[in-house]
């Protein structure tokens, strides 16, 4: 809409240039031409009143076209150390030896090493790409991403210089080995299953082989495989201009938020307690850092007194938020509650979008079942998936948003088809088995090729699967968190939120009390609990679980958000807890 109001002014300016130059301002010269400029200006008039927050958001198109999505792009990487004053002074082993918790508990940034970035084929580097011909430093690289980074293969981000060329357009250039992830191709299919929907964004992706030349600690004149990695372009003020986004806007990376206002954190940058580090570990800032705009939204939307439907009309657009939601459950990409994704407003704009980021744990369902983890299971399957974040929870309460829901679902429901995957999974395929099937991925391979080929072929049905559970998810009791037990005497006292039903159907508890996770040496346990809190006498000193479940008057049971990991993956609505010197709780706190 802003831009076609600019274009509208612009036209009436130039018309009233022309006619001051030629004389045909006055109403006894105009005729015709003065009812067409009125209607003009009634036309400018009713641009100007339009509601910008109307504007859906719409990728280029054009940025995909010559895409190949099964070429091969060859990078060859010389590292080497750079100097302090740059933050490079570091080795390649240095790099690889830490992960982002390891950062994180010595206060530090992440080490860089300097790094000649050359692009080509098998062959070697490519006349006219970037890197070609030079021997001296280009870029930087570092590790990326956040669980992954305790993977022993690690994801790289490169960062070439300015003024030293891009590649693509793009100076950040992001390498993801995707280790835990059997089939090497799940984020690169997401992508381009995301480009053929227009209600959504998309990111250009390139299945990339890395060789790595080490020069930190020495000479070395010989190349290192690293296998197959997939580039994913990152989402900055470069990403935000090559796809027709506003680089002057808002544009937040979520790292651990749930839209709370966050108060004691989410501030102005000229407020004088503003942590740029503390804002960055809920949102990292990747757009314009003036957060007014965000601060009012979430100020808005914590606000019960204000409707969803009003914050919706002013902060959000429902297309958006429905059809990114919708893709997420049929792709059954959980992890995404509080993470894994972009926001995104323009500048002149009140409007906040959701734009997909790290969908590697798409269609996860068969390869989870098969390597008997435990995950995507209980409230991660569909809407209840969202319930523990504000702005979903206030969404999904509302009867409307479910119906705009649904549509949208039923809508990629069709577009997600059995065909459509297979086709796509058969051509990836001919690229990810070929590295799989040789070192260094092979090491670290999690399938056999008989795995493989029943996952691959188990994937496209995973879709019918996630729409199964989403509408199983609409007629349960919705998730909830379960307080810190206390102890007052010798009383126990357990405390947890109130359960929600969609269709306000009565609900009821269930509360155990165990020695061990399996809950095989139960010590307590009551039933048919109609207000959520439940006590019993003090046992003794110990680790103990507390399960919780809600049960509607349909018979449909959930499970507490709360949950206890072990190797094989999450034990749901559980809390684990400790009883010391009889009077003393301490929780088990899980971190990923």
């Amino acid at each position: 809409m802003k831009k076609y109001k600019l274009l509208a002014l612009g036209c009436a300016l130039l018309l009233g240039m022309s006619c001051c130059l030629t004389g045909c301002t006055t109403p006894e010269n105009t005729g015709d031409t003065s009812k067409k400029q009125t209607e003009q200006q009634e036309e400018i008039k009713k641009a100007e009143t339009q509601d910008i927050n109307d504007v859906h958001l719409r990728d280029k198109d054009s940025l995909y076209e010559n895409d190949d999505e099964t070429s091969v792009v060859t990078m060859y990487l010389t590292v080497s150390r750079g100097n302090s004053s740059e933050g490079t002074d570091h080795t390649w082993k240095e790099i690889n030896s830490y992960s982002a918790y390891d950062y994180d508990k010595m206060g530090v940034d992440r080490y860089q090493t300097a790094a000649l970035l050359q692009v080509g084929d098998e062959s070697g580097p490519q006349r006219g790409e970037v890197g070609y011909g030079e021997n001296v430093p280009n870029a930087t690289v570092q590790i990326r991403g956040q669980t992954s980074s305790r993977n022993a293969q690690k994801n790289y981000k490169i960062e070439l210089k300015k003024n030293k060329g891009t590649w693509r357009g793009q100076r950040t250039i992001n390498l993801n080995k995707h280790q835990t992830e059997g089939m090497r191709f799940r984020n690169k299919l997401s992508y381009d299953l995301l480009k053929g929907i227009p209600q959504l964004m998309s990111l250009r992706t390139q299945f990339v082989h890395l060789y790595v030349r080490d020069l930190t600690e020495g000479d070395s004149s010989e190349f290192q495989d690293y296998g197959l990695y997939t580039q994913v372009e990152q989402l900055n003020k470069t990403g935000m201009k090559n796809h027709g986004m506003d680089s002057k806007g808002q544009l937040y990376k979520i790292n651990s938020f749930e839209f709370f206002r966050y108060e004691d954190v989410i501030k102005k940058e000229d407020d004088p307690t503003y942590d740029q580090k503390a804002f960055e570990k809920l949102l990292e800032i990747k757009g314009n850092s003036d957060h007014t705009k965000l601060i009012q939204m979430l100020t808005d939307l914590n606000d019960i007194s204000q409707p969803i439907a009003d914050i919706l009309d002013q902060y959000f657009d429902r297309e958006n938020l429905t059809y990114w939601m919708a893709y997420q459950i049929l792709t059954g990409n959980v992890d995404t509650q509080n993470r894994n994704t972009y926001l995104y407003s323009p500048q002149n704009s009140d409007t906040w979008y959701l734009i997909a980021w790290d969908n590697d744990g798409s269609f996860m369902r068969t390869e989870y079942n098969i390597q008997n983890r435990f995950d995507q299971e209980s409230w991660e399957c569909g809407v209840s998936n969202y319930w523990g974040n504000v702005l979903f929870q206030r969404c999904l309460q509302s009867e409307d948003f479910r119906e705009e829901l649904d549509a949208a679902i039923q809508d990629l429901r069709s577009y997600l088809s059995v065909d459509r995957i297979s086709s796509m999974i058969e051509e990836y395929r001919t690229v990810t088995q070929k590295y799989l099937n040789q070192m260094p991925d092979q090491m670290y391979a999690p399938l056999t090729e008989a795995k493989y080929e029943t996952i691959a072929s188990a994937i496209p049905s995973e879709v019918e699967q996630n729409y199964k559970l989403y509408k199983e998810s609409l007629e349960k009791p919705m998730p909830f968190y379960i307080g810190k037990p206390v102890i007052e005497g010798n009383i126990l006292k357990f405390n947890w939120d109130a359960s929600y039903d969609f269709d306000a159907e009565t609900i009821t508890y269930t509360v155990e009390l165990a020695k061990d996770y399996k809950f095989n040496e139960i010590v307590f346990r009551q039933d048919n609990i109609q207000i959520p809190e439940a006590e019993t006498t003090v046992p003794a000193d110990g680790q103990y679980f507390v399960r919780i479940r809600a049960t509607n008057t349909s018979g449909q049971t959930q499970d507490a958000f709360d949950y206890y990991v072990t190797d094989a993956g999450k034990n749901y609505g559980m809390k684990c807890f400790y009883i010391t010197g009889g009077q003393n709780v301490e929780e088990d706190i899980y971190e990923e």
